[in-house]
């Protein structure tokens, strides 16, 4: 499945183009390599996704086309989840 159609369905960023916008940005990298929207996850893939100061790690369980809001959550193991601190 395509990078951007996967945070879309699990939920991990709520909307597609900005998915795809944040993939093409370089703030997304796919077992430690940057990532572009169309990169093809597989099962076991690690995903690094930086938020603003935020850097979210998830290990890919299930690829489901079309989940229910609830069994979201059921598509990715959270690995990691940590505030990054900015040089000043």
């Amino acid at each position: 499945m395509r990078l951007d159609k996967y945070l879309k369905v699990s939920r991990l960023i709520k909307r597609r183009p900005v998915a795809k916008e944040v993939a093409d940005k370089g703030r997304i990298k796919v077992n430690g390599i940057l990532a572009k929207s169309s990169t093809d996850l597989k099962i076991d893939d690690i995903v690094e996704i930086r938020f603003g100061n935020k850097l979210v790690r998830v290990r890919v369980v299930e690829m489901l086309d079309s989940t229910k809001k609830e069994d979201a959550s059921k598509m990715y193991e959270l690995l990691e989840e940590v505030r990054i601190e900015e040089d000043a």
